[in-house]
């Protein structure tokens, strides 16, 4: 099943390291056949405020999303981002095309 990682970023300090960061992530991400699908652009809250910046990758499962984040070369500069912003990471299963709304009820 397709897995994300997902970044809200605040207070990002978009010096020399994050640019650092930028240029050699998607590097990281190759060999994990992952890429962004959400990335830098700027959200239109419909209902309540939205602080930070999302920031979305799609890999192909749960252990491409893994090695990813657990890889030499992504650690190697996971602090030119956690040392110059703010936010929350985590790794979350997606849903298929048939997934229904009341499909959560069948797992509570």
């Amino acid at each position: 099943m397709t897995h994300y990682a997902i970044a809200n970023l605040q207070n990002v300090n978009l010096g020399p390291d994050i640019a650092e960061y930028l240029a050699r992530i998607d590097a990281t991400l190759a060999p994990y056949d992952g890429h962004f699908i959400i990335h830098g652009n700027q959200p239109e809250p419909v209902e309540g405020e939205w602080p930070g910046t999302l920031i979305v990758i799609e890999f192909p499962d749960r252990a491409s999303a893994r090695g990813w984040y657990e890889s030499p070369a992504y650690q190697e500069i996971l602090p030119l981002r956690t040392n110059n912003s703010d936010g929350v990471t985590m790794l979350l299963e997606g849903v298929d095309r048939t997934h229904r709304a009341t499909d959560v009820l069948a797992t509570s």
